[in-house]
């Protein structure tokens, strides 16, 4: 999440667009959905045609059209969790499914490997800093119906990481995923007030 809003951001500033936040964050985990799917399916989807760039293209043609460079942002939060970031941790990506299905990445780097644990806890520290300074990290703290599409990440990724692997995470990975477990309730709890009080 944090190297997407952080790509988003600088796409955003780059093309003079605003973004919306929660948006950009909930998409960065889109591709990772498949991991409910394999659940529902019991069958071991992981890492195949949702984290495909033929499918995230196909996906986005038709905001490409309507909204243009606007769009820009958000299909980059969305392939940077296959193109990069799975890319480089575990590897193993179908990302040109459906016209190959041959898997790429570098598999030898898993979660709890040193490199990943600096290059997620860094990222994770520069999007906080940029979130404060940018002013960004309030808009989570207002009353805005969209936010509760936070709804998604909570339940599909970071609910079950507590779930499933809490301890085999190192702390340093744990952190942030707490961080953004608790963010993103509070703003989902901030909209479900309001309507409550409408």
């Amino acid at each position: 999440m944090a190297l997407a809003y952080l790509l988003g951001k600088a796409s955003a500033k780059f093309l003079k667009v605003s973004i919306n936040i929660p948006l950009i964050l909930v998409l960065s985990i889109i591709p990772d959905i498949d991991i409910l799917l394999g659940f529902l399916l019991k069958s071991e989807i992981h890492r195949g045609p949702t984290h495909s760039i033929i499918t995230a293209i196909l996906v986005f043609i038709p905001f490409f059209m309507l909204y243009r460079q606007k769009a820009v942002p958000y299909f980059a939060a969305l392939i940077s969790h296959s193109l990069i970031a799975d890319f480089l941790i575990g590897g193993q990506l179908q990302l040109l499914w459906p016209l190959s299905t041959p898997e790429f990445g570098f598999p030898y780097i898993k979660i709890d490997n040193p490199v990943n644990i600096a290059l997620e806890f860094t990222l994770f520290v520069i999007a906080v800093i940029v979130m404060l300074k940018t002013r960004d990290l309030f808009h989570f703290f207002r009353n805005r119906k969209l936010n509760l599409i936070l709804a998604i990440p909570i339940f599909t990724v970071l609910l079950p990481t507590f779930v499933s692997y809490p301890l085999s995470v190192p702390l340093l990975l744990v952190l942030p995923h707490l961080f953004y477990l608790v963010l993103f309730a509070i703003s989902v709890l901030i909209v479900f007030k309001g309507i409550l009080h409408a």
